[in-house]
């Protein structure tokens, strides 16, 4: 089954973003394993205010995927890169799992993160920790949301300091 999986650089207060929602902070000087997950998914979720800053870098970084924008205002419409989508996330998830193809890439931002967590969406976590304190920004995880325990499925550490954990839902023993 297809998995929904949240790949996404925070600091390490946990912010994704200053507050104005600038990420000139991220490190760009490798890859990071960003190719070899990429080359896993093929469908990109993202909220409309992380698609317009998306936007403003410049090429769509992801013209090979297909692309939903969770958008109350834009729902319907459609654009040469997304289609824009209003629907339940929960309905809405359940319905691109039962189609065949790749993983799925929750991109962010902090809204769409936080609506799918409350409804238990998210399979996998994969968080690139930056060895800075942003001291305030966009918080990656708002709550309330119901508690997660997960497992450590990987811990890869870089030479700059960069740490990437990788979490997937924690499996059930049988009685």
């Amino acid at each position: 089954m297809r998995r929904v999986i949240l790949y996404i650089a925070t600091s390490l207060d946990g912010c994704i973003a200053r507050p104005d929602g600038a990420v000139d902070w991220l490190f760009t000087d490798q890859d990071y394993g960003y190719g070899a997950f990429y080359a896993g998914i093929d469908t990109v979720l993202m909220g409309r205010t992380t698609y317009e800053q998306v936007l403003g870098f410049g090429d769509y970084p992801y013209p090979d995927t297909r692309g939903y924008v969770f958008s109350r205002t834009s729902a319907g419409q459609r654009d040469a890169h997304v289609s824009f989508v209003a629907d339940n996330p929960a309905d809405f998830i359940a319905a691109l799992r039962a189609q065949p193809g790749r993983d799925i890439w929750l991109v962010g931002g902090a809204q769409l993160v936080h609506a799918f967590l409350e409804r238990d969406l998210v399979d996998e976590f994969v968080l690139s920790v930056h060895p800075l304190v942003l001291g305030e920004g966009i918080p990656l995880f708002r709550g309330p949301h119901p508690t997660r325990t997960l497992r450590l499925k990987e811990a890869r550490t870089f030479d700059t300091g960069l740490v990437q954990l990788t979490y997937g839902r924690r499996m059930l023993r049988a009685p």
